[in-house]
């Protein structure tokens, strides 16, 4: 069963605004496949491992800022689209964008495409 867009998007971001790297490792175990990838029009990760990496990087880019979804998310099969907005902790966004996860049967994320 699918879960609806705005639950997706939520735990999309939650995971990037997550700061503990052994919690960030739990939610890529528990909500993406083992194979999964993850390609922004700056960076790309490969399998939970890489993602993991990839998350890591960006935050360590931008220490305090956090992502916030912009609008509302929608969906359509096995898709989920949504923009987001990039900010320092009470401050101004300095980067947003939109992505589009897909999403396996069990609702585990298979992928996320930036669209460049």
């Amino acid at each position: 069963m699918m879960r609806d867009p705005d639950t997706v998007a939520r735990d999309y971001l939650a995971l990037w605004n997550e700061a503990n790297d052994l919690s960030r490792r739990h939610r890529l175990d528990e909500g993406w496949t083992a194979n999964a990838r993850c390609v922004d029009p700056m960076m790309a990760g490969d399998g939970q491992k890489g993602i993991g990496d990839m998350i890591a990087a960006a935050r360590a880019q931008f220490p305090g800022h956090v992502f916030m979804l912009k609008g509302a998310p929608d969906g359509h099969g096995q898709f989920v689209r949504f923009s987001w907005t990039l900010a320092p902790k009470g401050g101004a966004p300095v980067a947003g964008g939109t992505d589009v996860v897909r999403l396996e049967e069990s609702s585990r994320r298979t992928s996320s495409h930036a669209p460049i």
